[in-house]
């Protein structure tokens, strides 16, 4: 089992070009799957075992994660995970199984984020010169992060991607990597450029050209949960609400392009979603936001 796992996940990775991340989530998924199996068959399981896996199977799977308290969208990847596992197996190894395509996935709500207020985002810069006065450089580089994430609506991954011959000479668009290795243009503000050139004139390490743009205090290449981190600090200094975070900066951004007139296709490809779908859900939040202020102010409002 180790050896056709290890070549599924290899596949991921360098066929698929799927990110090391997404790759593990996979594996891990699989991996509940197989030890749920072994428990449930008392005793080891061959290929041919994962093979010839029926719909009792796979239901008694779902319901131990219920009893494990695993969310609905932790069951509901796990259960993708595993669909395209199988159909790898279907399609390279000719071993065919009908009964997980029978199985329905757990319906999970999506959740609509909420954008932050334009004056919270200003008043993080006033909150960082205060939290980083005895580091300068460190307060210019958390300034450049949000203000990089929020005037282009970039996710934390893409903005940590970044290297210096990325930002040279004042870029006016940048060129972006996303999921899945899909690539877009993304403009660039000159307030953005003007943040990170403060930061790179007086940051300590990391000049080549090559170098990842933010770094950590220790000059190694900053981690996603280190950008979390900052704005988790400015959240808790200037009281703001749990939704704060680095992915409610993206949000932003792409809420205030639409509140201000960008089409559904533009936003798509600025924020390098791959489903015009997951896009439309900004028009929800729009539309929540248009009735709530129907609600308190139209004369015809029930609540008047």
């Amino acid at each position: 089992m180790n050896e056709i796992i290890a070549e599924f996940t290899d596949y991921l990775l360098n066929t698929k070009n799927y990110s090391t991340h997404t790759v593990s989530a996979y594996d891990s998924d699989i991996s509940d799957f197989i030890d749920f199996y072994k428990r449930f068959n008392d005793g080891d399981v061959t290929l041919t075992d994962i093979v010839g896996a029926d719909t009792i199977s796979f239901r008694s799977w779902l319901a131990d994660r219920a009893r494990r308290n695993l969310s609905h969208k932790s069951t509901a990847r796990a259960l993708s995970s595993l669909r395209t596992f199988y159909k790898y197996l279907g399609r390279h190894k000719n071993l065919q199984n009908d009964a997980i395509g029978l199985i329905s996935s757990p319906k999970v709500p999506r959740k609509l984020s909420k954008a932050i207020e334009t004056t919270d985002v200003a008043d993080m810069h006033t909150a960082i010169k205060e939290i980083d006065a005895n580091d300068p450089w460190i307060g210019a580089r958390d300034w450049a992060l949000v203000v990089l994430i929020f005037g282009c609506g970039l996710r934390i991954s893409e903005a940590l991607s970044l290297k210096n011959s990325d930002i040279a000479n004042n870029p006016t668009s940048l060129h972006i990597v996303g999921k899945g290795n899909k690539e877009r243009i993304v403009p660039v503000l000159p307030a953005v450029n003007e943040a990170i050139q403060k930061y790179i004139k007086i940051r300590p390490f990391g000049h080549d050209s090559n170098d990842p743009l933010f770094r950590s205090v220790r000059g190694l290449p900053m981690s996603p949960r280190m950008a979390e981190k900052v704005v988790e600090k400015l959240r808790h200094y200037l009281q703001l609400p749990d939704y704060v975070t680095p992915h409610a900066l993206r949000h932003t951004f792409a809420t205030a392009l639409l509140s201000g007139g960008a089409d559904l296709r533009s936003l798509q490809e600025l924020l390098g979603h791959s489903s015009l779908s997951t896009t439309q859900l900004y028009t929800k939040v729009n539309m929540a936001e248009i009735m709530d202020a129907y609600n308190h102010a139209h004369p015809m409002s029930n609540n008047k």
